[in-house]
């Protein structure tokens, strides 16, 4: 099995602070981590609702400058669900299998994700429409704290 759960759906946002303001006081979902990262030009926080470690959780994206890829999406398409994670267990065997069944990849190499994860992107070309992101957790519980 190269998927073995969802592990979070991502929304592009505009306003990190607004979106975090309406998703916890509007909704009552738990703010359980927040951070930036750089490489990849975003600024995030995971949400949950339920068990804290359980996923699946929502992710809320905003750019950091305008070479985002958020901010690009954004432009394009305004914000909205960006992306749908699955986990798996090897990054590398999971983007060579799927590479193997001749979808493309956006990154030849797996990139940091949230909290030192390791994360690759199927092309939405290849899957409906659908960014799909690949995540190897650095560890089991990530979302605490």
């Amino acid at each position: 099995m190269i998927l073995t759960a969802i592990d979070h759906v991502g929304l592009a946002v505009p306003d990190l602070e607004a979106a975090i303001e309406f998703h916890t006081e509007t909704l009552g979902l738990r703010l359980i981590h927040r951070e930036e990262n750089r490489e990849q030009g975003v600024s995030e926080a995971m949400l949950g609702a339920g068990d804290p470690a359980s996923p699946p959780v929502l992710q809320l994206l905003a750019a950091t400058d305008e070479q985002s890829p958020i901010a690009r999406f954004i432009g394009r398409f305004g914000s909205g669900m960006h992306h749908l994670a699955f986990r798996v267990p090897d990054l590398d065997i999971a983007s060579a299998e799927f590479r193997r069944r001749g979808l493309r990849l956006l990154y030849d190499a797996g990139k940091v994700g949230t909290r030192g994860s390791r994360i690759n992107f199927i092309h939405p070309k290849d899957t409906g429409g659908v960014l799909i992101e690949l995540v190897e957790t650095a560890d089991a519980d990530r979302y605490h704290g």
